[in-house]
């Protein structure tokens, strides 16, 4: 499988959707809820001020996210996914369609989820990713990131994103719990 060099453009997510508006099966795969909760699980704290999801999908994964934050954002590139998933989310959700890195959305945060969308840039998009949210992130926030970590034809390996990003973050998050590393990784970077 030849591995594409260049971060995944926003139209290869809007097709997607536009096909099959479940084209990953967030809402019926055991692998994915098996995921979704061992993430809920991993969070490091019981209640978050304001939280991004980053690459949200049809909302899923907000859908549980959201109790646990006052205030939730939830971005995809996909304005069919962003539709699909206001329909189910409760009023502290926000949703946006963004193409990070040039779309991040502006203010600060102190809880940054990264899920199965990291190994979709490029190294260099990546680096900007990783600059944008540590950026973003209050004192004492915490990042999470989990990624699948079989063979695709991305631009990365969802265990040479994962490596990149925690690598660019370092000196303002050292601390990276490993909570999870066989199928997907799944970790939570901090300052302490």
């Amino acid at each position: 499988m030849s591995r594409k060099t260049a971060t995944i453009p926003p139209d290869y997510f809007e097709q997607k959707y536009i096909a099959d508006i479940d084209p990953w099966r967030f809402r019926s795969s055991a692998y994915e809820r098996e995921k979704y909760q061992s993430t809920i699980e991993a969070l490091g704290r019981s209640r978050y001020d304001r939280g991004l999801e980053v690459g949200c999908s049809i909302g899923v994964l907000t859908g549980l996210l959201a109790p646990r934050c006052d205030t939730l954002l939830a971005i995809d590139a996909s304005p069919t996914a962003i539709t699909a998933a206001r329909e189910t989310q409760p009023p502290n959700v926000t949703f946006a369609v963004a193409t990070l890195p040039n779309d991040f959305p502006p203010g600060d945060f102190d809880l940054i989820v990264l899920s199965e969308v990291l190994y979709y840039f490029d190294s260099d998009d990546l680096q900007r990713v990783a600059a944008l949210s540590v950026k973003a992130l209050r004192p004492g926030g915490q990042i999470i990131m989990c990624h699948w970590l079989g063979e695709t034809d991305y631009p990365l390996t969802g265990q040479a994103a994962s490596d990149q990003f925690a690598d660019a973050v370092a000196v303002r998050l050292p601390a990276r719990a490993i909570v999870r590393d066989a199928t997907y990784r799944l970790e939570r970077l901090s300052s302490h």
